[in-house]
This record gives C-alpha cells, structure tokens and sequence, in this order.
C-alpha cells in the first residue's frame, strides 16, 4: 500500500492548476516548435518549471515539497500533459519513480538527502529495465556485491527516461544468484550517477516525444556505501520500488488522457475550418461520429482517473485499478490522434501540422510503465488470485 499524502489545501490547489493551466497555454504551448527543432526544453522554462516547485509536487513540506495528495498530483500531471510529453516525462521519473520509492521505502537519513534536492529540481532516472529483461524482473543480470563497507554494482540499464542529464539514479540490481520469490533476490539502490564506474550512453534516437531523451546506464564496478540500499535491508527497497510504479501508471494515464484531449481540440478546430464540397467538414457526419466517438472516450479515461486517484488517497491497494486505468488511457489514445489524423486527411501526415507529431508521441504510452499485454496479464492474475481465496 501506498502512503499518500492528506495533500495541499483545496482552494489554493485550485488556485495552482488555474496557473499552471495559463502557463502551459501561455509558455509551453508556444515553446514546442523550438524543443522539436532543438530536442531539449529550454534551460529557462526548466528554471521557471522549478520556480513554481513543479519537481517538489509529492513530496512532504518538510524536505521542501508541496505535499499534493495522488489526486492533487496526477491532476497536476494531467493540466501540464495537454503540452508536449517532454514536459511531463522530466517531472514524472521524478516523482511518480525516485521520490515515490524513497518517501514510502527510503530511510530517514536517505530522505533527508535525497528529497530536498529532487524538490528542488535535481533530475533522477528509475533503472529497471535491461537488455534482455524489461517486464520479466526475474531475468534482471545487473549484480550488487555486497563489500565490508557497501556494494559493487555492474549491468546495464536500458531506455532510461532522463538519464542523459540525470543527477541520480534508482537502480534494481540482482543481490542473490537465486530467482528468489516475490523478487527477494533483487533489491533497489541509490546511486549517484557521477560514480566512477558510471557511463551514461548515447541519447536514443526515437519515433517521437522530442525533447525526452533515454539513454544507457553501463555500470562497470561501481562501489556504493551501505547507506545506497533502499529502506537499508536486503529485498525490501525493490517492494517500494514497484509500489511506485502504480504512481507511474496513473501518471501515464493522465497524460495519455490529457494528449488525447490535445488531439480531439485540435481535430475539432481543423474540422470547422477546412472545407470541402462547399461547406466545413465538421458538418459531415461521419467526422461528427469521429470527433464523438473521441469525446466519449476521453470522458470514461476522466471518470477512472478521479476514481483510481480517489481510492488510492483512500489506502485502498489500486495495482489492479491503476493498471486498468493505463491501459483503457493509453490504448484511447492511441485512436482519437489516430481519428485526428483521419479527419485531417492528407494534412494529418505531413510533419506541418501537430496531427503527425501527436499520432507518434502518443504511441510510446501503449508501452512503457508496463505493455498493455503485460498490464493485461497482470490484472487477469490478481483477478484469479482474488477469486481463488474468496473460493
């Protein structure tokens, strides 16, 4: 179970989201054409991103965050996504990964190092995935050897979201030869990417999402005191890390849902303007039933964002709502900037117009913070599992 912050005051929360919504529309929307072309979000909207403790949103007050409740934060998430992805994905790995794990499984001494500088604005990366295991963590290679006074570190990360300018990194790493259960033989640790031993490779070349980059994490005999062990005791950081990553799925489907949002607006503004056979397009009805059809999609992913966030500030164990959540999210998606490309006709597949660029963004959240074919699996197993002990 998660432990959730009682969140923000209502109405200056309220007061938040009406700014940031001004700011996205005012800041970020207008500053996308320049991350395409430079695949980097200017150094000062990061420095105004930071200014208004965007990388402090989950973190309790006292390590200088704003403390927002699940809900607070994945609706934070959701107004910031109508803007490009990058956006989001600099902020999420953040929270929803490294800060989620290390409020709810770090020690008190790892806390006061480590949350106060994400909330100020340091960057962190969540090492899971390998080259030969992303889903599978029971076919995770990378090995922590424990020393007289810490942990040696050797593997290989793959496709970590900010990596390339990453202050940190939670890394997931085998500390028992053994496929243990419950995953007892891997733990979670903290390591400072500047650690000898570390090398950050090459940034990822990708089908979209400009402006996010992933990249390689090659560790070669990276030592690390006791104190980069997760919660300080063997097996019990990896638990805390994978509890975050029902953060993760929320805020992947918030953005999913938000993007969503992005095309059907802009489908909807293209219908009205574009003609054909003398009249707008928008009068046609099959563009109607598309643009509906979007519309009614976007509004069932709104209705399970507010219950999955809703019950999980409640303490309710949500794997299997959040997972359910991520998928419906991202699976819409994927057809309303398919939609908006059809109802832009040709124009939807030239790079001239955002049609193209939201159709590519959007097909990565079909896939990281679990597949929808590994979510699917996941929630069928709890599912069964459930009606076997009830049985």
């Amino acid at each position: 179970m998660s432990i959730s912050s009682p969140g923000m005051d209502a109405d200056v929360f309220e007061q938040f989201i009406e700014q940031l919504q001004r700011y996205v529309r005012e800041r970020l929307l207008p500053a996308e054409q320049t991350i395409i072309e430079t695949d980097a979000i200017p150094a000062d909207i990061l420095a105004e991103m930071r200014d208004m403790g965007l990388f402090g949103l989950t973190i309790p007050g006292e390590y200088g965050g704003a403390g927002m409740s699940v809900s607070q934060y994945v609706r934070t998430i959701h107004t910031l996504s109508y803007a490009m992805p990058a956006f989001r994905s600099i902020i999420s790995i953040n929270l929803g990964m490294f800060a989620s794990a290390l409020k709810n499984g770090g020690t008190d001494a790892q806390k006061a190092e480590w949350l106060p500088r994400i909330a100020a604005g340091d960057i962190a990366a969540f090492g899971l995935t390998e080259p030969g295991s992303g889903s599978d963590s029971a076919g995770l290679q990378t090995t922590a050897v424990q020393t007289d006074n810490g942990w040696i570190l050797n593997g290989t990360k793959r496709y970590i979201t900010n990596s390339p300018f990453a202050k940190v990194g939670l890394i997931m790493a085998r500390t028992s030869k053994e496929n243990l259960p419950k995953n007892a033989h891997v733990s979670a640790f903290i390591v400072p990417l500047d650690t000898p031993g570390v090398t950050i490779g090459k940034s990822d070349k990708k089908m979209g999402q400009s402006g996010s980059h992933i990249a390689d994490i090659v560790m070669d005999d990276v030592r690390v005191g006791g104190e980069a062990l997760l919660g300080g005791e063997l097996d019990k950081g990896f638990a805390f890390a994978m509890m975050s990553l029902d953060n993760g799925r929320m805020s992947v489907g918030a953005a999913a849902t938000a993007y969503a949002r992005r095309a059907l607006d802009s489908a909807v503004r293209y219908a009205t303007e574009r003609k054909a056979f003398g009249e707008p397009i928008a009068n046609f009805q099959l563009i109607q039933q598309m643009l509906a059809q979007s519309e009614i999609d976007i509004y069932a992913a709104e209705c399970m964002m507010e219950d999955v966030t809703r019950r999980a500030d409640a303490g309710e164990n949500v794997l299997r709502k959040a997972a359910a959540f991520k998928v419906f999210a991202s699976e819409m998606c994927g057809r309303v900037v398919d939609a908006c490309v059809q109802v832009y006709g040709g124009a939807g597949y030239l790079a001239e117009y955002d049609a193209e660029r939201f159709f590519r963004d959007a097909r990565i959240y079909r896939i990281y913070e679990g597949t929808t074919q590994i979510l699917q699996l996941q929630i069928a197993k709890h599912m069964l599992r459930e009606f076997a002990a009830a049985n």
